[in-house]
């Protein structure tokens, strides 16, 4: 099941005062097919707020919502504002994908305004400030973590969120993402926190060859990192968009090139908050519109990595050519694509590809 994408950008105005930012959306589109602007029964909303070098998502349909992630502490009043602005007083859910800073940093303020009726998360404790603080807020509220197991599932109006990971316990806290997707009639949006390429092939087995995982957008794994978004993974989900959120001139160097090679030689486009701004998308379960803040940016270009793929005729295995394991010469096959490969038999190296 594929999507059509209706391009739509949308002027958008954007007002900081002190902790205050307002976003109003421009004139409505006159593209034929999905309003873009549309809002109550029957459309599903997924905002991807812009909380540089962090994650937070906000869910919205039928006047009900629920948020994954917080950002970063010092991200707390940007998403109560922003919020604020789409109207939310209650949220159905709060997700926290897994204990690090820039995932739960936020959610404590946010919790502090609005009342919640459920908090999932992958741990109950925590050694962090911060991690303390999001504790004491839900129980503030009255309220106990669930810790979700894989397969468990809850509804949002007609969209059906479904928890598909960790299917196994880590030490790595990254592998710990509650992986989220969310179902809205024929449209699939999949979360994935920060989990990693090993973790998420063991949530492929787990799930096994008769899991459709072809989603239609995906929030790109760890901010664009070179550990995340395994070759398996990616071409599982062959996602038509995804969104990278992460924050302008980062320190980690993410995206990482070797990911937004990976996705642009699967013929991806790719959102980016760090240029785009907020990024909206909104479907009506059949047909999804894309619209984000920045009206002077688009997303990445979709060309061509010209990325060789190198088969071990002996041993299946397939490799990168950086990779330090690469067969001798009379030993190789090439591939123009990942996919031919797969289909030829071959499965990924674990040292250079994840």
């Amino acid at each position: 099941m594929k999507t059509k994408l209706l391009a739509l950008v949308l002027a958008l105005g954007i007002f900081l005062c002190g902790c205050e930012v307002a976003v109003s959306y421009g004139p409505e589109p006159s593209t034929p097919g999905l309003d873009a602007d549309s809002t109550g029964t029957n459309i599903l909303t997924v905002h991807y707020i812009d909380v540089g070098q962090a994650d937070c998502a906000l869910l919205e349909t039928d006047g009900q919502y629920v948020l994954i992630d917080g950002g970063n502490k010092e991200d707390g009043q940007l998403v109560i504002s922003y919020l604020q602005q789409q109207g939310v007083e209650e949220l159905e859910a709060v997700v926290c994908t897994h204990a690090h800073e820039d995932h739960v940093g936020g959610l404590p303020s946010v919790l502090a305004v609005f009342p919640a009726k459920a908090v999932y998360s992958p741990t109950k404790t925590y050694s962090s400030k911060v991690y303390d603080d999001f504790m004491y807020y839900v129980d503030q509220q009255g309220l106990e973590v669930t810790i979700p197991s894989p397969g468990d599932s809850f509804l949002l109006g007609q969209t059906r969120l479904t928890i598909l990971g960790p299917t196994q316990s880590y030490a790595e806290t990254n592998d710990t993402s509650i992986i989220v997707l969310a179902e809205f009639l024929n449209t699939r949006f999949l979360f994935t926190g920060d989990m990693e390429a090993a973790a998420e092939n063991d949530m492929l087995d787990y799930w096994g060859d008769d899991f459709d995982w072809n989603v239609d957008v995906l929030k790109v794994g760890h901010h664009g990192s070179d550990t995340s978004s395994g070759y398996r993974f990616v071409y599982e989900t062959d996602p038509e968009y995804a969104i990278i959120s992460v924050g302008e001139g980062n320190s980690y160097g993410h995206p990482h090139e070797s990911v937004t090679s990976r996705y642009s030689d699967a013929g991806i486009p790719m959102f980016r908050t760090d240029t785009l701004g907020h990024i909206r998308v909104t479907s009506d379960g059949y047909e999804i519109a894309i619209t984000w803040e920045n009206q002077s940016a688009q997303p990445s270009d979709v060309e061509s990595a010209g990325t060789l793929y190198i088969g071990n005729k002996k041993s299946k295995k397939l490799h990168i050519p950086a990779c330090s394991s690469l067969p001798g010469e009379s030993n190789r096959v090439e591939f123009d694509t990942y996919e031919d490969a797969v289909a030829a038999g071959y499965t990924p190296c674990g040292s250079c590809m994840g």
